[in-house]
């Protein structure tokens, strides 16, 4: 009987190791999706996946999801660090009515999407929400479409504070035909920050950008054109650093500061639009500020001393 109970023990405990491996098995630190893959395959370079809905739960966290062929791979929400990566091919993700990527993390999580293009269809509400992460890195991505109820490019709506400060990095991105191109709304306790760079916000049918509730921006070499209202909205005590950009055909206000939002910029050219900034602005004497319909300051061309408008 001893050498019975003793059998069954060992098989439980081979049962449960074995479970364990498989498990262990089913997440792997690199996955692979394709347009002519399937959901039910492993994920591996030999049998992808075919939605990075289907690959982020046999992807480990820290892990990576490349793409090998164009197609079209699906919205998805992310809960773990992890990588979406598309170096060569056209990763579309689609949607209508909904949101295409939710990144709804660990605070101490880090995030990275990469070569993505992604498309609301005129009726998608955001193309990445951002709820909760450390960081957040969007690298050669195209956003657009993003028009169904306060449709937005990127959304940034973190909460968390220190020692986890929510960062969002945009690299090499094109954010247009949104109703806002980036939203930064966070709490009023909580300073948001963002690190905007090469980057093309234009064409939306509200704000390039919007910060909120002490978000605090910068944007370097970047163009922000094109937009129905403002370029770029600080209010609420928000915070935005531009230099080395563009600013045109607006048809609102090119900087438009609202309360106690804050600007400062250099060498930045503001030309073309409605109204080239409302609201004083620091400034650092080298910016090109002509041909507005309506220019605010006599020291709007070519820039005033740092602190006058």
């Amino acid at each position: 009987m001893n050498k019975f109970r003793l059998t069954i023990k060992l098989f439980v405990i081979a049962t449960f190791l074995l479970a364990c491996a498989s498990l262990a098995q089913a997440q792997a630190t690199r996955t692979w999706v394709s347009g002519v893959g399937d959901d039910a395959n492993p994920c591996s370079r030999t049998a992808p996946c075919k939605t990075f809905a289907g690959a982020i739960s046999k992807t480990a966290a820290q892990g990576e999801i490349n793409v090998l062929d164009p197609g079209g791979f699906g919205g998805v929400t992310i809960t773990k660090s992890i990588t979406i990566s598309s170096e060569s091919f056209e990763a579309g993700v689609l949607v209508s009515g909904t949101n295409a990527i939710v990144v709804n993390a660990l605070v101490t999580d880090t995030v990275v999407l990469r070569g993505l293009d992604i498309e609301g269809l005129g009726t998608g509400l955001n193309g990445i929400n951002i709820l909760q992460g450390k960081s957040v890195l969007v690298e050669n991505c195209t956003i657009k479409g993003f028009r169904g109820a306060n449709g937005t490019g990127i959304r940034d709506a973190r909460t968390q504070g220190a020692p986890n400060i929510p960062m969002l990095f945009v690299n090499n991105c094109d954010i247009r035909n949104n109703i806002i191109g980036i939203d930064g709304t966070g709490a009023s306790a909580v300073l948001i920050r963002g690190v905007v760079e090469n980057t093309r916000i234009h064409s939306n049918t509200s704000h390039g950008v919007r910060l909120q509730n002490g978000a605090v921006y910068s944007f370097r070499q970047s163009n922000i054109s094109g937009n129905t209202t403002d370029g770029v909205r600080a209010e609420g005590s928000s915070q935005a650093v531009i230099i080395s950009s563009i600013l045109t055909n607006n048809q609102g206000i090119a900087l438009n500061r609202v309360g106690t939002g804050a600007f400062s910029i250099a060498d930045v050219t503001i030309i073309n639009n409605i109204t080239s900034h409302a609201g004083t602005i620091t400034t650092f004497g080298n910016n090109n500020c002509r041909n507005n319909a309506n220019n605010v300051g006599a020291n709007c061309a070519l820039g005033a001393p740092v602190g006058q408008t």
